[in-house]
């Protein structure tokens, strides 16, 4: 398997399923792709190698500090496009 398949950004995975739980998916999928990088280039990288590893390390408060952060990132990103398609 190549090195670049061996790691992620846990940071999406958050993004993903913030997006489910605020049913962001209903939006156009520029919109998404926009959005996602964003909010993802406002956010700190957290590179893991398996999710189960990286759940099983953080305690409760750092998950629901990182889930903050992407509530927070998420919300700057949907402000910022808004604005910018405000002045189109």
């Amino acid at each position: 398997m190549p090195l670049v398949n061996e790691y992620r950004n846990y940071y999406e995975k958050l993004l993903f399923e913030h997006f489910e739980a605020e049913g962001l998916y209903r939006k156009d999928s520029d919109y998404l792709a926009d959005l996602c990088c964003i909010a993802l280039n406002n956010l700190p990288p957290k590179y893991v190698r398996h999710d189960v590893d990286t759940a099983f390390f953080l305690t409760r408060a750092e998950r629901a500090n990182m889930n903050l952060k992407v509530s927070k990132a998420v919300q700057e990103a949907i402000e910022f496009l808004d604005q910018v398609n405000d002045r189109d």
